[in-house]
């Protein structure tokens, strides 16, 4: 498994192309190929450089990306553009405060469609958070085996004090 921060961009092409493939397959295929590749394109470019920002990549032995999984440490102030308005309207400020800040933000985990059912899902979450025991992550309430997936293996959900999202937000196990 190859680590990569900054450096990621030298390898953007290949890895927005990995990134659309998991991201435009089932359940996700009500999304653009175009629009999807572009968009990841353009947050990698800022995501990149940000502070702490990390990415671990695994590869097939075809040499293709099979897997990937990047993050960064959250900052405060926590922010509220992307998903992060309904984190914080789903936990609200004090468990954001005590639960997210400061934690390892996995912002994203893919494993290509030939590399599925193999534990690599499992094993760049470990590689993730080896160095960052506390973590967190959001998934979709509609990507079913994702959410299973994430509970299976001992993540957890914190308790809901606001209002009900389409996005569930997972803490590593204790």
């Amino acid at each position: 498994m190859q680590t990569y921060r900054a450096d990621i961009l030298e390898i953007a092409d290949e890895f927005t192309e990995a990134y659309v493939e998991v991201f435009t397959a089932p359940p996700f295929e009500h999304r653009g190929v175009e629009e999807t590749r572009a968009a990841f394109r353009q947050r990698l470019e800022g995501d990149a450089h940000r502070d702490g920002f990390q990415a671990w990549i695994e590869r097939s032995d075809d040499g293709r990306i099979a897997g990937f999984v990047t993050g960064w440490v959250t900052p405060v102030p926590f922010r509220t553009d992307r998903s992060y308005g309904s984190v914080l309207k789903r936990l609200g400020a004090e468990q954001v405060d005590e639960l997210l800040i400061g934690a390892f933000e996995i912002d994203e985990l893919g494993v290509s469609a030939h590399a599925r059912g193999t534990g690599l899902g499992r094993k760049l979450l470990a590689t993730a958070t080896a160095e960052h025991p506390r973590a967190w992550l959001l998934a979709w309430n509609q990507n079913f085996d994702t959410l299973a997936f994430y509970r299976r293996i001992g993540w957890t959900e914190p308790k809901v004090v606001g209002e009900e999202t389409d996005i569930i937000v997972f803490v590593s196990p204790a």
